[in-house]
């Protein structure tokens, strides 16, 4: 039978604000797309990003464009070639793995043959401030054990002092967003080291990464803007610890799991992260938390209001509801 494609931008007012090293936001603007057959409808969702070139009219319109291959049978492999690792196919591939679910009576975990691990932190992320706004957002998180700060740059180290003053004892990530330089890199990655913060992401710019393979890791060192899809893994030898695997990057899914397992083939240790957006983009991402030493999947948390039926928030743990938003075996 026939697959029917539609797909349509939605917008998600943030509660205040999101603000990182290279600005602010006020909602999360995603795609969602659903694919439908025998009665049978498979959601997506994604979230393009501008700073790798995206829009959304552009990724509805590379999304749209496929109407047709897909109601003439193009698959989920199909598509792994069809598209360029992104945005759109990610939300196609995502709807891709729900349709094939709920078609077979499985859920996606099954047929991808995954355990899920029983319980899931989930980082909590504090915006960039000044140090005693972010002390304060800190004070203020009381129900998470598990905080990932955005940097800035200047005035990073007293950014890392005044939030871990403020929380002495919860665990912490540091993500600078390409922030930092070669000159602070040894100096910031001692502060966080003596400070015990468990990794710091993406300290340099992505295209100008190469001194982390000359300086000292006193902790592990995670690509984010560096890391995108399986092709780009050989790139980060020497430079990184661990890799941050999103979705939006990887270009759904299936090339996510292809990511994942070859990442600790080669020793790089795993973070599962997002872009701001809803639960139907956390619930695929929840498939990669066997892999992960680290979950960032608090998308949802940062809305006014995420979609109905979505994942559930409870004391730092993240899991599906009674009625999965994506993935399961019902219809």
């Amino acid at each position: 039978m026939t697959t029917r494609l539609k797909a349509a931008i939605e917008d998600f007012p943030i509660a205040g604000s999101f603000t990182i090293s290279r600005g602010r936001k006020t909602k999360a603007e995603t795609i969602h797309v659903t694919l439908s057959r025998e009665g049978v409808t498979g959601h997506g969702e994604c979230v393009p990003y501008a700073h790798y070139g995206e829009t959304t009219a552009t990724t509805l319109n590379a999304i749209t464009a496929l109407t047709g291959p897909i109601a003439d049978g193009l698959t989920r492999q199909d598509l792994q070639t069809a598209l360029r690792p992104g945005a759109a196919r990610n939300a196609l591939d995502c709807a891709f793995w729900d349709l094939e679910a709920k078609l077979a009576g499985k859920s996606v975990a099954e047929l991808a043959g995954l355990t899920l691990p029983e319980n899931i932190v989930t980082a909590y992320t504090i915006s960039l401030g000044t140090p005693e706004e972010m002390a304060a957002a800190t004070r203020a998180a009381t129900g998470y054990p598990l905080l990932k700060l955005k940097l800035g740059g200047k005035g990073d180290s007293a950014r890392l002092r005044a939030v871990r003053q403020a929380a002495p004892n919860k665990r912490l990530l540091a993500d600078a967003n390409e922030a930092w330089s070669d000159e602070t890199l040894g100096e910031r990655l001692r502060v966080a080291a003596d400070l015990g913060l468990e990794l710091v992401e993406q300290p340099l710019p992505a295209k100008a990464d190469s001194a982390l393979a000359a300086v000292a890791h006193p902790l592990p060192v995670c690509a984010d803007e560096s890391a995108h899809d399986l092709a780009g893994l050989g790139a980060l030898a020497g430079r990184y610890d661990a890799i941050n695997i999103k979705l939006d990057k990887t270009g759904g899914l299936t090339e996510a799991l292809a990511l994942a397992r070859a990442a600790q083939q080669v020793g790089l240790r795993i973070m599962v992260g997002c872009m701001v957006g809803t639960s139907l983009s956390m619930a695929p991402a929840m498939m990669l938390a066997s892999f992960a030493d680290w979950v960032d999947l608090d998308g949802p948390l940062l809305l006014q209001k995420d979609r109905p039926d979505g994942l559930v928030y409870d004391k730092g743990l993240v899991r599906f509801g009674d009625r999965p938003i994506w993935g399961s075996a019902k219809a």
